[in-house]
């Protein structure tokens, strides 16, 4: 038992101390003002979820950010940026501040605001845009799904927050964390088939090709650097 707690935090400073000292650096520096962008996004989504629950307000909060499969492909477009920050009607909203709070305050901290907000988009657009996929494919196709989820209500900012978690934890080598998230996605969809947890998976897909592509861009900028230096070193050039 001796020998456990020093193990286990090891590991723990291992999968998340890189992180943990990025989030304790950034709130140190500007406290509640590390995250403004966060803060403006929690604001508005309470914001939506009290004028949609108003009978004056409902119908406006669904023509600017309700999107359905249903619905024409640009029209879904134009509202699926709002869309991240509706909360859905069948859950607690709490859930939702509570996930942009956490998930998309050590995102901005760790990675910036701009960034936070590219992923987070990119992962809600792909579940926009798998749902009309899935329904095309049909429930005979494992990646399918029913015709009936085109006129599922789509908000709320889950696919973006499984997104920026994958994201986040790719940056920092967190990949105990990323593969658990990715594990737990799975098992949702596993247990309860739906548009949502389908969603999240696409989510997370979209995510991992943006890692691949910011890894390869990454490793080309290190390859030019090191060439760069090794040309202005003033050494002569190797003889073949």
């Amino acid at each position: 038992m001796n020998t456990l707690a020093p193990r286990l935090a090891r590991l723990a400073r291992g999968e998340w101390g890189a992180l943990y000292a990025a989030v304790r650096c950034g709130v140190a520096g500007r406290q509640w003002r590390a995250a403004p962008m966060t803060l403006a996004a929690v604001c508005l989504t309470a914001l939506l979820q009290y004028v949609q629950n108003q009978p004056w307000g409902y119908q406006f909060v669904q023509n600017i950010g309700s999107v359905r499969a249903e619905e024409p492909l640009r029209l879904a477009l134009l509202r699926t940026p709002l869309s991240l920050f509706v909360p859905a009607l069948d859950l607690p909203v709490w859930g939702a501040l509570a996930q942009i709070l956490l998930v998309f305050g050590v995102a901005e901290i760790c990675v910036g605001w701009w960034r936070t907000l590219v992923v987070g988009y990119a992962a809600t657009l792909a579940g926009t845009l798998y749902a009309r996929v899935g329904i095309a494919w049909g429930p005979g196709n494992p990646l399918g799904l029913p015709v009936s989820d085109a006129q599922v209500v789509d908000t709320g900012p889950s696919a973006a927050v499984v997104g920026l978690a994958v994201y986040v934890c790719w940056r920092y080598r967190a990949w105990f964390t990323a593969g658990l998230v990715i594990a737990v996605m799975v098992i949702e969809v596993l247990v309860k088939d739906n548009l949502a947890g389908k969603e999240h998976l696409a989510a997370i897909a979209a995510v991992l090709v943006l890692c691949l592509f910011s890894a390869v861009r990454e490793r080309r900028l290190q390859r030019r650097g090191r060439g760069r230096v090794s040309s202005g070193s003033g050494l002569p050039p190797i003889q073949s």
